[in-house]
């Protein structure tokens, strides 16, 4: 017995010390597979997998078996050896070099295999999410698609429809153009013819006018006891009934036998030359820009028209009052004012409007009396014959007309002019017409014959104004390049002078009473006062916009302007006096 004890404790033995040897190569297994397990970790970690993937091979352990063969044997104080010194060195090496490996390897924690299935389970659901959520997307981008495609069929659609509407307008254009052309030459034809009668006419009208005289020389001879001036009126209404294209009206009046003679301001003293003038007050007397002012023949009362389509009449302050006063208003027109002219005996004033017509307007009644209609299109501007018969007003239609308020009709329209007639004027006391336009020339009219006598041309830029001096031999314009060309209307090429004035234009210009100053309102917000002789310039700032009219006062002692922000000036020596007394 004792000798099978001992076989069997050798046996024991060996098989002991095989297992020593056995755990000895799993240890040493088992840090090789760490240490790969480390390697491979860091490998994963650079190559940017996530640490949580990664699980250490960990071989079985082999103390289960030790502890199950002592109790068989019932070595219980080996297996309580076995248990103190397998946890106290062998496993604390273990770990320890399980620990030190997996801190050179980076590892922190080592997942077990529920861990890192509920990691990848989680995992897995986030990325069924995110493709159903990138299905609902393409769908929806599936049907903007589908819907894009149809949007851009039904465009592609209008787009050939408006393209073949293009291409059909393109050619009904090129066949109105090429139509349109083939009427040109037919249209220089009936100009050419319209010109030949008009000189035709003219011609017989001369040829009838000379017999007429012939037969009255005769008549003359034969009664000699004829009042000559009688005489002189018969021929003056035979040459109007003989020159007028319209048939004679029993209420027409007739022209007076003018002389620039009967002139009575010419008889008048020498007149004072003003050496400077400051500026008095100003009275704002419209919301919208004011486009003309006239002064009354008599009174130092002022009429203006606005682009608030309503004219005004105001008192000028004497001296030493600083206010103006408004003592009547008129409103009729449909559209803005381009200008206005007194009667020359003060109780009318004539008004032109952008609706193309030519009201006259009673102070009495305080109302429209006549309403001139005949232009096609805005007119500009008025003038009445020193009789107070006749007024005549010119249009952007390129006319200018004559109208007779006695018989309230028009006597003759003025065709000459290629482009707008800007402004016009009758020479003081005479029968002469002064007109100027767009296409930069000046007219000058007889107004019995309704005969263009003198043409001016110098302007190189569309002429806006035209004025008499009040001896009527010189001619004063100004067109939309600021220059300003004088006139001498005996000589009419070349001009007296030319004056620059610019670069913006010059909106209106007027001579003083004397005809020694003339006063050109600008565009740039300056009055400009020019010495007729020595030609100098000097220049009125008050102002803040462009100034649109501009005239004197009866004795040339004070210059009036108005301008676009509405307001009127009045600038006078005699406030230049009474500052240097101060």
């Amino acid at each position: 017995m004792s000798a099978q004890r001992k076989e069997r404790a050798e046996e024991e033995n060996r098989k002991v010390f095989s297992e020593e040897e056995r755990r000895s190569v799993e240890e040493e297994n088992f840090e090789e597979v760490v240490r790969k397990a480390a390697s491979t970790t860091v490998t994963r970690r650079k190559s940017g997998l996530p640490k949580d993937l990664i699980i250490v091979s960990i071989p079985e352990v082999v103390d289960d078996f030790l502890r199950n063969f002592l109790r068989r044997a019932s070595l219980r104080q080996t297996l309580n050896s076995f248990e103190a010194e397998w946890h106290s060195s062998a496993q604390k090496a273990m770990t320890e070099a399980l620990m030190r490996t997996m801190a050179a390897a980076g590892i922190s924690f080592i997942h077990d295999a529920l861990t890192h299935r509920q990691l990848l389970q989680s995992e897995l659901e986030a990325v069924r999410r995110e493709t159903d959520q990138l299905r609902q997307e393409v769908l929806a981008a599936g049907e903007s698609l589908v819907k894009l495609q149809r949007e851009r069929d039904f465009h592609w659609l209008q787009y050939q429809k408006v393209a073949e509407n293009k291409s059909t307008l393109i050619e009904d254009y090129n066949q109105l153009k090429k139509h349109l052309e083939s009427y040109g030459p037919a249209l220089r034809q009936l100009d050419d013819k319209f010109k030949t009668a008009l000189r035709q006419k003219m011609l017989l009208s001369l040829e009838k006018d000379r017999a007429q005289n012939t037969s009255e020389a005769r008549v003359d001879q034969e009664s000699p006891q004829i009042n000559k001036t009688t005489l002189k009126k018969t021929d003056c209404t035979q040459k109007l009934s003989a020159k007028s294209p319209m048939k004679r009206h029993p209420k027409d009046s007739e022209f007076p036998i003018c002389s620039r003679k009967m002139n009575p301001r010419l008889k008048s003293p020498e007149w004072k030359q003003p050496s400077s003038f400051s500026l008095c007050c100003s009275i704002r007397a419209h919301k919208l820009p004011i486009s003309c002012i006239s002064l009354h023949p008599q009174k130092l009362i002022l009429a203006s028209a606005s682009d608030d389509s309503s004219w005004k009449l105001w008192v000028l302050p004497a001296s030493r009052e600083k206010v103006g006063e408004m003592v009547l208003r008129g409103e009729g027109h449909s559209d803005w004012l381009s200008g206005c002219s007194f009667h020359p005996d003060g109780s009318k004033l004539a008004t032109t409007s952008g609706d193309t017509t030519v009201r006259l307007w009673d102070f009495a009644l305080g109302s429209c009396v006549l309403t001139f209609s005949g232009h096609s299109q805005p007119t500009w501007g008025c003038s009445f014959h020193s009789c107070g018969h006749f007024l005549a007003s010119c249009s952007a239609d390129r006319t200018t007309k004559l109208w007779d308020l006695n018989s309230q009709r028009c006597r003759l329209t003025l065709r000459r002019h290629t482009a707008s007639v800007n402004s016009v004027c009758f020479m003081p006391f005479s029968n002469l017409l002064l007109t100027c336009s767009a296409d930069k020339t000046l007219a000058l009219w007889d107004a019995r014959l309704g005969v263009c006598t003198t043409a001016f041309h110098g302007h190189l830029h569309p002429c806006y104004h035209a004025a008499f001096s009040l001896a009527g031999d010189i001619v004063a314009s100004c067109d939309s390049g600021g220059v300003i060309n004088v006139w001498d209307i005996r000589k009419p090429m070349p001009g007296v002078a030319t004056v620059d004035a610019g670069p913006l234009g010059a909106n209106q210009v007027v001579f003083s009473p004397s005809g020694k100053m003339l006063s050109v309102g600008s565009s740039d917000g300056l009055v400009r006062l020019v010495e007729v002789g020595s030609w100098t310039v000097r220049t009125l700032s008050g102002h803040s916009d462009s100034v649109q009219s501009v005239t004197f006062d009866h004795n040339g002692e004070t210059v009036i302007s108005a301008g676009s922000e509405g307001q009127i000036n009045v600038w006078s020596e005699l406030c230049v006096n009474e500052e240097m007394k101060n």
